[in-house]
Parts: structure tokens; sequence; C-alpha cells
């Protein structure tokens, strides 16, 4: 399936509603309420590398054949150099492990890359950005998280946004095509705040799933950040 917008720099913006908000029970339905969406964001968690336990690699398969949008798969799990090559083999567009967890994030990458996802490191708030500037070339996206990963329906932190904001003007100095991806309290209010500050990427939880019509907050959702962006 063709990505609906391959380059942010372009002013587009992405959303990807995130599963954790879903109705697990009924997930085929859920998954229909979103096919405007560009990406389903899946959230792996371990019970070790977050103090949460989620979906494994049978339920990912499940979704992935499910889905006709593409997946968006998040792993806040310990030891993604050993099983996230797994879930890129399941056929998700993008797999994203935590730098904090990987012992050779750039060789993971690659071999993402080589199975054919787009490859993503995602970093926790305290975090430093920095660590990731020469390493911009090696990822397709990185995620600032703007909560602390581990459960859903936390409160954004803005004290996240000086970061973002030194991410993507490194990104944009070196000529970067790197998404960037903020997920965590995203919703009409603070979708602004980071798309202002360079994000082209946002995962929304129950902004999306917790309305009425999801399509229309998507929709809101995509304007919003479209419209900060080029004030950005």
């Amino acid at each position: 399936m063709p990505l609906r917008d391959e380059n942010g720099r372009n002013g587009g913006v992405r959303i990807n509603p995130s599963i954790l908000a879903a109705d697990f029970v009924n997930m085929q339905s859920e998954l229909a309420r979103i096919a405007s969406a560009d990406f389903v964001h899946v959230d792996v968690m371990d019970n070790h590398f977050v103090p949460n336990l989620t979906f494994g690699p049978q339920m990912v398969e499940r979704i992935q054949a499910t889905s006709t949008v593409p997946l968006d798969v998040h792993l806040m799990i310990a030891d993604p150099d050993r099983w996230a090559p797994g879930y890129a083999e399941l056929g998700a567009a993008s797999v994203t492990f935590h730098l904090e967890a990987a012992t050779e994030p750039v060789a993971l990458a690659r071999r993402l890359r080589d199975i054919g996802a787009r490859a993503g490191v995602a970093v926790k708030p305290a975090t430093p950005v920095e660590a990731l500037f020469d390493l911009l070339d090696d990822f397709d996206q990185v995620l600032v998280m703007t909560v602390e990963p581990g459960f859903g329906g936390q409160s954004f932190m803005p004290e996240t946004m000086p970061k973002l904001r030194r991410l993507a003007d490194e990104a944009r100095r070196r000529g970067s095509a790197v998404w960037l991806q903020v997920d965590g309290g995203i919703g009409e209010s603070t979708i602004a705040q980071a798309a202002e500050a360079g994000a082209d990427t946002f995962v929304a939880g129950s902004a999306v799933f917790g309305a009425a019509d999801p399509a229309a907050a998507i929709a809101g959702l995509r304007a919003t950040a479209a419209q900060h962006r080029h004030a950005h």
C-alpha cells in the first residue's frame, strides 16, 4: 500500500492513532474506524523495559493481517536487538525501538531496513537527543516521547519540546528526510505545540478512539498540525 505522504518536509503531516486506546475485543471494527489514518501505532510492551504488558508478535501479526492501514510498531521492550527484526518480518511498515534498550542501534536499524521496514528509534523524556545527531541517516524516524513510556492516557510533557526543536533544527541543517514523531498526550491543543517544535508524525490515542467520529478527529488533528507546521 503506498504511503500517503513520503515527505514531511513538504508540510505533510501523518496521524498515527494508537490502538492502546482501542477496544481490543473489537479490534477489526476499531481498525475500520481509523481507515483514514496514515499508520496504525502499535505499542509492544514487555513488562520489563516498561511496567506494562500489551501485545506480542501473534497479536501484531493478526493486526497486520486485518488492518488496511500500514503498521507503525513501537517496541518498548528490552533486548530489541534480538526481537525487533521479527516484527519487520511480520510485514510492519515501520519498526521503532528504544535507544535506551538497544546494544547496537545502527546495526539493528540496518537489519530492519534490509528486511523492508522503516527503521525508527525512540527516546524517553529524560534521554538527550544529541546522541542521535550523527546517526540521523541511519534512521527513517525518530520518536521523541512526550510522556514516560508504559501507559496510555498520560498528560503531555511540554518540557520535551526544546529537545524536539533541537532535533528538528539539526535534521534541517543536515538536509535529513527523517520523520520526527511524538507520542503521548497528543490532542487538539498539544499537537499544535509539537508541530511548531518540528514534529511531522503524531501518535494520538484517546483523541481519536475516544471521539464520536474518529475520521473527523483524524482530519482535525491533521489540519491543526499542518497549520502550525507552516507557521514554524
